[in-house]
């Protein structure tokens, strides 16, 4: 009787100096971690024996490769590490779950955020004073942030742009004073304009004047041309009709009345270094004054190449 009570005193002694020496590791069903690396201190409750405890917790698990990835971990696989930091499974005794779900806690950036901050950007920093739109492309692809420190703010800043009417915008993302990432928006330029449109039928020839035409504002996808101007006072060069936009090229500066008509006799003078000589000759071409028109000499029947006079005289162009 005494040996059975002295053998059962001593296995209780094992016992106990097993419980003390041994790990005591509760592994949850999921867990969530800051890092891109996961170890088993981040992962599961770990008690017991001080030394070991503070080896087990630094024992690597794998690595995230791809957000959102998530990192199952079954008893035989976290055994299997701690065996390879020097702990035995025979020094171990897991509890809780038979496996565990790691993922990454992490946040997004989504694009429409990246728009916002582009647009507040081009608003304080419009790439010309008549800018009254921004149409963005499209929207840029949403950041993922795996570690996240300090403040999340976003600064942006305008890029070169090959392609007219358009402006580039980078987005960078700061997680405290480190870089995250960035993103590129692209928009498409709307312009605060005017037009002169006709509010009548207008012939050919006809003086463009306020009666006849109007000034509308606009939106346009080219800024207006620094010198623009109403076109009043300038002639139509083919009939308009009514609620005609009136375009370049389609007037031009009124044409002086003409002033010599064909056969009509006329002064050819020559004023060279104080010399003046004069002659008669007869048009053989309508001008008005600054136009070119061939005039025949009545003294030599020589026909020659004049330049008409405000005064209605013309002058040889030698």
């Amino acid at each position: 009787m005494r040996n059975i009570i002295v053998i059962i005193v001593l296995a209780i002694i094992s016992i106990n100096c097993k419980a003390e020496s041994a790990l005591q590791i509760y592994l949850p069903r999921e867990v969530t971690i800051n890092s891109a690396s996961p170890n088993l201190g981040q992962v599961a409750i770990i008690r017991g024996k001080e030394s070991l405890a503070t080896i087990a917790e630094q024992v690597t698990l794998g690595q995230f490769s791809s957000p959102g990835q998530k990192i199952t971990l079954n008893r035989s696989i976290v055994l299997s590490r701690l065996a390879c930091s020097g702990i035995p499974a025979s020094e171990v005794t897991l509890t809780g779950a038979e496996e565990v779900t790691v993922s990454q806690q992490h946040q997004i950036i989504n694009g429409e955020k990246f728009l916002e901050a582009a647009i507040s950007y081009l608003t304080e920093n419009p790439p010309h004073e008549s800018v009254c739109k921004y149409n963005a492309v499209r929207a840029p692809a949403d950041l993922i942030l795996q570690e996240a420190n300090g403040d999340i703010r976003l600064e942006a800043k305008l890029a070169e742009s090959n392609i007219k009417n358009q402006a580039n915008v980078i987005v960078t993302v700061f997680s405290g004073e480190q870089e995250a990432g960035s993103r590129e928006a692209a928009f498409i330029l709307k312009y605060n304009c005017r037009k002169a449109v006709t509010t009548v039928d207008i012939p050919a020839g006809a003086i463009i004047s306020s009666e006849n035409v109007r000034v509308e504002n606009t939106v346009s996808n080219n800024p207006e041309p620094a010198n623009w101007a109403v076109p009043y006072g300038l002639a139509v060069k083919r009939p308009v009709p009514a609620n005609t936009e009136i375009s370049m090229g389609m007037a031009e500066p009124v044409k002086p009345e003409i002033i010599l008509k064909r056969n009509q006799n006329v002064l050819i003078k020559v004023d060279r270094l104080g010399l003046l000589v004069t002659a008669m000759g007869k048009t053989l071409q309508e001008g008005r004054a600054g136009e070119y028109i061939k005039v025949q000499n009545l003294s030599s029947q020589r026909v020659i190449l004049a330049i008409v006079n405000e005064d209605g005289s013309v002058e040889p162009v030698f």
